[in-house]
């Protein structure tokens, strides 16, 4: 895979629009497949590297990159590393993460996505987020929710937080604004696209 594209001259730079055409890009990527695989194998070598033994993630939809093989595998390779799913709490609309594992019990929440029926919640310790779009600095563009930003901003210790993304979403003019919270790493198929200079752990060698 190459370096990150340059957008194309016509991409909105209104957040909206933007966000429309780049999940479109991302559902019609005829090489989609094969840049899942590559983000596999990053994620995985990623994993190897970190201390954190309960990860909260996310159920792909439009074309997202599917993390819950990486991380099968990463809790079996120990005992009483667990993986989570996310489930809106409907009062203070921010997510709380429910134990996961193949075959578990699910069921629908109000926006048809998959969640975990009544296994335990935890706190991650770690949190893989889905980017529509990412830009300098750990810059996340999401779906315009607010989830995430309302949940990192509640959860105390913050997790630590690692974007997931192909390269055709990177938005080299894209700011933060006063809500968005940071990633602290991100993630994508040719290896580590950005990670914070404050982060504890070395940059590993993620490059194909």
């Amino acid at each position: 895979m190459s370096s990150p594209p340059s957008l194309p001259l016509d991409f909105s730079r209104d957040k909206t629009l933007l966000r429309r055409q780049l999940q479109a890009e991302r559902q019609s990527l005829v090489d989609r497949l094969q840049r899942a695989q590559y983000l596999q194998q990053v994620l995985r070598v990623w994993l190897v590297t970190r201390k954190e033994t309960a990860i909260g993630a996310y159920w792909p939809i439009k074309g997202e990159f599917d993390a819950l093989p990486a991380l099968y595998r990463w809790s079996e390779a120990e005992p009483g590393r667990r993986i989570g799913l996310p489930v809106i709490d409907r009062e203070t609309k921010q997510l709380r993460f429910h134990v996961w594992w193949p075959g578990c019990p699910m069921e629908e929440d109000a926006f048809g996505i998959p969640k975990p029926k009544d296994t335990e919640s935890f706190q991650p310790e770690m949190l893989l987020v889905p980017c529509v779009g990412y830009g300098p600095g750990g810059v996340r563009l999401g779906y315009g929710g607010g989830f995430y930003d309302r949940t990192l901003a509640a959860l105390q210790p913050r997790p630590y937080t690692v974007g997931l993304a192909y390269t055709h979403g990177w938005v080299p003019w894209l700011k933060a604004e006063p809500h968005d919270v940071p990633l602290d790493a991100i993630l994508n198929e040719d290896g580590l696209a950005w990670q914070s200079p404050d982060s504890e752990h070395p940059a590993p060698d993620l490059k194909r």
